[in-house]
């Protein structure tokens, strides 16, 4: 993406309550039209990422700029953007349509062109037109869901920020309306900033992800690099179900892993030996050996268990006191029996070796 289109700048943000740091000198470009999800756990400081870029609060150090313009002073409603909250905030006793118009209402439109503004939403959102005079008490979880995000759309914001909008509704419906939230982004051509602590909405939706960890950013990248390309093993963790095997460089480069008593290939180059790290490897990256076939790293296990997963299958192979977790679609399952020793193996370029600390 290229500078010229950043459309939101925060520049050496701290923000403090008392002593305590929340964010932490934390930069960050947001461009025209993507959609960019801030994703991580529990005391990140999610919440207070999400409140310092609306304006609901001000940051204690750094600077916010919106097209070039310094607004670390404006209020949240005298910003072109708008905030999409988990309760929805809509008015119980109103129609959809009411809810819709509200804040062309508290900007002074006329009725005709609001009622025509919420009617294009309601299309927009593919909600049925009679929904228009609908209570919006009487619509489901997700048909609320819309009516939110058409209420956000009426005033035609430059950016829309979600506070974790999905993160009370049924498994089966928050998929489908990831689905759509990512459809709407695409038909609106909007700017999307998405606050979240599940690793799956990010990934179904974004164009870029930013990893929060007590108050920093720790990566920002695509859904691909962040999952295939972590930067720490935190990353990789948070990022998905992962094998982390403790290593140390040996004088030949190669990496050794007491816990199973192997020898790995390295897959970042020249390290120092006597180096110390985490070499990762996704579940899906290893494969069961057929006799004979090598790879660069392998090792020898028994098969513990499987587990369907719908579509993929998994197996957990004991290696030593170790027990290694492989991921294959169905029609690859393993068909040999448990206990049964096998060999398992995965591609160099299939690892990465993180926290280095010589």
């Amino acid at each position: 993406m290229e500078e010229s289109n950043v459309i939101l700048q925060l520049r050496n943000v701290t923000k403090k309550f008392g002593d305590f740091i929340a964010l932490k000198d934390v930069s960050l470009d947001i461009y025209d039209g993507e959609f960019l999800t801030i994703v991580g756990p529990s005391g990140s400081g999610k919440t207070t990422m999400i409140r310092v870029l609306v304006g609901m609060d001000k940051p204690t150090e750094g600077d916010i700029h919106l097209k070039d313009v310094r607004i670390n002073d404006v209020p949240a409603n005298k910003r072109p953007t708008c905030m999409v909250f988990q309760s929805l905030a809509l008015f119980p006793h109103r129609t959809v349509g009411q809810n819709i118009e509200f804040p062309l209402k508290i900007r002074g439109d006329d009725s005709t062109s609001r009622r025509k503004r919420a009617m294009e939403l309601i299309q927009l959102l593919r909600l049925p037109d009679d929904y228009y005079s609908k209570n919006v008490m009487k619509c489901s979880g997700g048909e609320r869901q819309r009516v939110a995000l058409a209420r956000a759309l009426a005033f035609d914001p430059e950016i829309l920020f979600f506070d974790e909008p999905l993160s009370s509704i049924d498994f089966r419906l928050r998929k489908t309306l990831e689905k759509e939230l990512k459809d709407i982004h695409r038909r609106t051509g909007k700017t999307f900033v998405y606050i979240t602590h599940s690793l799956e909405e990010a990934m179904v939706m974004s164009d870029r992800i930013a990893v929060l960890r007590q108050g920093e950013f720790v990566q920002i990248g695509t859904p691909d690099d962040i999952y295939n390309r972590p930067q720490s093993q935190f990353v990789s963790e948070f990022m998905g179900e992962v094998n982390v095997f403790p290593v140390e460089v040996c004088k030949d480069g190669r990496l050794h892993c007491s816990e199973v008593d192997a020898v790995f290939a390295c897959p970042s180059g020249v390290q120092v030996p006597g180096s110390r790290g985490s070499l990762v490897v996704r579940p899906e990256a290893i494969r069961f050996l057929e006799p004979g076939e090598q790879c660069s790293s392998s090792l020898k296990g028994t098969v513990f268990n499987e587990y369907s997963l719908g579509s993929r299958m998994q197996y957990n192979v004991q290696v030593a006191d170790k027990m290694i977790t492989i991921e294959k679609l169905r029609e690859q399952r393993y068909e040999g029996d448990f206990d049964r020793s096998v060999s398992i193996g995965w591609d160099i370029d299939d690892s990465a070796l993180l926290d280095i600390v010589s």
